[in-house]
């Protein structure tokens, strides 16, 4: 079976990690976007009137759109929209991140644990912050000690070992199936014809999809219960 060539290893010239080259690629594309999506609507004649065709603009406001009625519904918090962006650039970084894999001698940068630990890491700490900027430092840490001073020590220990199995278990789920997936459609493509590639690149596409939004959803649960009373 002939051997494909790994660009991103090419890029980095056995020097810098594949996966340091892949996420500033992933970071670069993301920016390219923004600015022209927003320079999109900064020349638009009515920002508040929609295109009638498909435009970057009009795709820009779709994924928002999108992200805003997800963290609305998920977090049920009042003043949601100030998670909206983080949100948004989680997701976005993540679902393209994956799809890097579907190019042709690329490797989603999702497949190295070092990176999805560290987007665990991130919303870790994230939420943490969360949990403390809306109940309070003391108010917060208390909920750590549980509804009764018998089994504080008990739940004490219960939620330390819960809150930090958090980011391990989004790191792992994120890491272990587009570790997979991308073997799995390599495997194929290399062996089979144009058909077959073809079904997995679709199926493929789906699973990019589901991790990007299995990762940010548990993410904004986990925003959830922490600026929750009853938490």
């Amino acid at each position: 079976m002939q051997q494909s060539i790994n660009f991103l290893e090419m890029i980095g010239g056995g020097k810098i990690p594949e996966v340091l080259v892949g996420t500033w690629l992933v970071m670069g594309i993301l920016l390219v976007f923004a600015f022209f999506a927003r320079r999109s609507l900064a020349a638009a004649a009515d920002p508040i009137v929609p295109d009638d065709k498909i435009t970057l603009c009009s795709v820009a406001e779709t994924i928002v759109e999108w992200v805003d009625g997800s963290v609305s519904e998920v977090t049920q918090i009042h003043h949601y929209r100030g998670l909206v962006p983080f949100f948004g650039t989680l997701f976005m970084f993540i679902l393209l991140a994956n799809f890097l894999g579907l190019v042709p001698g690329m490797e989603p940068p999702t497949s190295d644990s070092d990176l999805t630990f560290a987007l665990g890491t991130i919303c870790f700490v994230f939420y943490i912050y969360q949990g403390m900027k809306a109940q309070g430092v003391a108010r917060y840490l208390r909920t750590f000690f549980g509804p009764m001073i018998a089994v504080a020590p008990l739940m004490l220990v219960i939620e330390i070992a819960d809150n930090l199995f958090r980011p391990f278990s989004l790191g792992v789920r994120l890491y272990a199936n587009m570790f997979a997936d991308h073997m799995v459609l390599s495997i194929f493509t290399g062996l089979t014809k144009l058909l077959i590639p073809l079904a997995f690149l679709t199926l493929g596409s789906i699973v990019c999809v589901i991790q990007a939004m299995v990762f940010m959803i548990l993410s904004m649960a986990y925003v959830r219960l922490a600026v929750s009373h009853e938490h």
